[in-house]
């Protein structure tokens, strides 16, 4: 039989050039006529969250309600981003007050891009985790966090009628989570209850770098091929052989648990958020299985910061502040599903399924022996070969049946190809070194 194939996990040499062509156009283009400040007047605000359309007007709109002045918020492409960032304050002539966007786009700008913002911490509650990261590995804060995402499990009260006696969901460990999947099986006459992301726009990529890998191996790129790496290839093909074969087919998790097609999923909070449709008394959102490690989990967090030369510094500062109230981190969860970083009650007429995901990605967080995962740092746009090579190792050893050893070895030298190129350090989980290199 031949094996499936995982959309987008080799893409032809003909996607490659068209897709190296548009993004050269678009870092030309950008670099030629900078960014378009459609968000009206006032001060510029740049940054790489909220991209679409519909998520910038709702941001707009809660800025509104939050700050009083005129803020002028403009969204753009991370790659872009960095470039504006660096010519701009590298020429002397900074042009935006403000920038947002996650760890990955603003540490690599730290220290000599980034203004230091250690005096600008407002609020409380803070993750200590989410503090040192701002710091990027120096004593000042080089930005402020600001909101976090993060990827949990969603479960049917159905299936999980069918968890092993004496397991607690909240705390399950990955040997649990193969015996629930069994079973789950077994009582739908052999029709799979999981799912799993593995579509063409699907994040099964995340659950490796964040999730299956640093919970066995307690890393991801220093210990992709280590003896540990294997027994978690070994452990995922068993699970796969329990989890519906259209997960090939599903990009967004909700979709198929919403429909039935399946009735346990993991995905990002943000792809799950529709999954209880109108019944959410009978869903759970939980927080994902241990391993022999601990149980590693992938944080997306955003921050914002102050450019060198900034052309408003005090009132980007009041807009920090403002952002950083209870009242402000609780409407940006209730306009774009992003959560707090600060203390801050979630209020009960907030969608039930935010309800539901705000108490798992805090039990996640909070978890003993919780192992923080972070997006890939100082990558640009060698990142997507990073991706590639979790996603080619996923369709070779899952899909394909390829030899684990070999398939490890062979897309290890594909990452040290790029962190050789790039020399540069490692992130979260992976302990921080000048230069990243698979072991």
């Amino acid at each position: 039989m031949r094996a499936a194939r995982l959309p987008g996990s080799g893409p032809s040499r003909r996607t490659v050039l068209k897709g190296a062509f548009l993004a050269g156009a678009a870092s030309m283009a950008a670099g030629c006529v900078g960014f378009t400040t459609t968000g009206g007047n006032g001060m510029v605000f740049l940054s790489t969250q909220f991209r679409p359309v519909a998520e910038a007007e709702r941001f707009r709109g809660t800025l509104a309600k939050t700050f009083p002045g005129a803020v002028s918020y403009v969204t753009i492409e991370e790659g872009p981003f960095a470039s504006q960032v660096q010519s701009q304050v590298g020429a002397g002539r900074t042009q935006v007050a403000l920038l947002g966007g996650s760890h990955s786009d603003l540490a690599p700008l730290a220290g000599e891009y980034l203004e230091d913002v250690s005096g600008v911490l407002a609020g409380s509650g803070y993750p200590e985790e989410f503090l040192t990261l701002a710091k990027a590995g120096t004593q000042q804060s080089w930005y402020v966090p600001w909101a976090q995402a993060s990827f949990v499990l969603a479960a049917h009260e159905d299936a999980l009628a069918h968890l092993p006696p004496g397991a607690d969901p909240d705390s399950l460990t990955y040997d649990q989570f193969l015996d629930w999947a069994i079973a789950a099986r077994r009582a739908g006459g052999n029709q799979p209850a999981l799912g799993l992301p593995c579509g063409p726009k699907g994040l099964i990529h995340r659950f490796l770098q964040g999730y299956l890998l640093p919970s066995f191996t307690g890393g991801q790129i220093t210990t992709f091929r280590s003896p540990e790496a294997v027994t978690a290839w070994q452990y995922l093909k068993e699970l796969w052989a329990n989890t519906s074969p259209s997960s090939t087919t599903y990009d967004f998790m909700q979709e198929s648990l919403r429909s039935g097609a399946v009735r346990i999923g993991w995905d990002h909070v943000a792809r799950l958020v529709d999954a209880p449709g109108d019944a959410p008394k009978r869903w759970r959102m939980l927080p994902a299985p241990r391993g022999d490690k601990g149980l590693g989990y992938m944080a997306v967090v955003l921050g914002l910061a102050i450019p060198q030369g900034s052309t408003d510094r005090q009132q980007a500062e009041q807009v920090i502040r403002a952002l950083s109230t209870p009242e402000a981190q609780i409407e940006t969860l209730r306009s774009n599903g992003f959560f707090p970083v600060v203390d801050a009650k979630i209020p009960d007429d907030l969608p039930p399924a935010l309800q539901l995901e705000a108490g798992a990605v805090q039990r996640q967080r909070d978890a003993p022996g919780a192992i923080l995962s972070l997006l890939p740092v100082g990558l640009g746009t060698r990142e997507g070969e990073v991706t590639k090579a979790f996603k080619d190792s996923f369709q070779a050893i899952v899909l394909d049946g390829a030899d684990i050893r070999s398939t490890l070895d062979s897309q290890a030298q594909v990452l040290e190809k790029v962190f050789d190129d790039l020399e540069v350090p490692c992130w979260a989980p992976d302990p921080p070194a000048a230069r990243c290199e698979v072991a």
